[in-house]
């Protein structure tokens, strides 16, 4: 007896339609959860960056008597106008190394000046509207994500010379948006624009004491106003 034979079914349009949906709705769903995943393993790797540069910092420091690296940052070297207020300090930029430079024998890799989430800038975060360009990134650019509290550098502080350590910056992200919800501020925004992006912008800081922090822009400036 003959076996009779098997009949195959295709997907109507509609099914492919409801499949296509699914997929689509599942897709909106997921996306973001592994965008902020993501950008979680970013901002981990940028705090561990800051936290071997303060190892690096300390084993300097075991070698310049106890004294913080007399190195320059970034903005520093490229927008020396923010030390206008200041030409005794301002004069002695040309004669400095950077920080990265400075700390290079200290270090294991150069990439621990390299924020993973580092996509450049157009201006100083506190300096707005002075211009800041450095794409595509600073790192690449300048040779560090990261900034220094040079304040520290000109006055030639050592480790006990802070009052309050835990409270000073000593080292942060270049730039807000980087870890934020907003994009990059640049010269051409209204005040009021860059106002609302400094509220969802996030810093990463080594402090005085060597711990790392995420910041809130309000927070980081009340590190600023730490006297030191």
């Amino acid at each position: 007896m003959a076996q009779g034979k098997s009949i195959r079914r295709a997907f109507s349009l509609i099914e492919l339609l409801v499949v296509i949906a699914i997929i689509a709705i599942l897709a909106a769903l997921l996306f973001p959860v592994f965008a902020r995943a993501k950008a979680a393993a970013k901002q981990t790797k940028c705090i561990s960056n800051l936290s071997q540069i303060g190892k690096a910092i300390a084993l300097y420091m075991v070698d310049a008597d106890d004294v913080f690296p007399h190195a320059i940052d970034p903005s520093d070297r490229f927008a020396v106008q923010i030390w206008n207020h200041n030409p005794e300090w301002q004069s002695r930029i040309p004669y400095m190394p950077m920080i990265h430079e400075a700390l290079e024998p200290y270090t294991k890799s150069k990439e621990i000046f390299h924020c993973p989430s580092d996509n450049g800038t157009f201006v100083l975060d506190n300096h707005f509207p002075d211009p800041f360009f450095a794409q595509p990134s600073v790192y690449r650019a300048h040779g560090s994500s990261y900034l220094f509290r040079t304040e520290i550098a000109f006055r030639y502080f050592t480790s006990t010379s802070f009052q309050l350590p835990a409270n000073v910056n000593v080292m942060f992200d270049a730039a807000g948006h980087w870890h934020g919800s907003r994009p990059a501020s640049r010269p051409e925004d209204n005040y009021q624009t860059f106002l609302y992006n400094l509220r969802e912008y996030r810093y990463n800081t080594l402090f005085g004491d060597s711990h790392v922090k995420s910041l809130t822009y309000d927070q980081l400036n009340d590190a600023w106003g730490i006297d030191l």
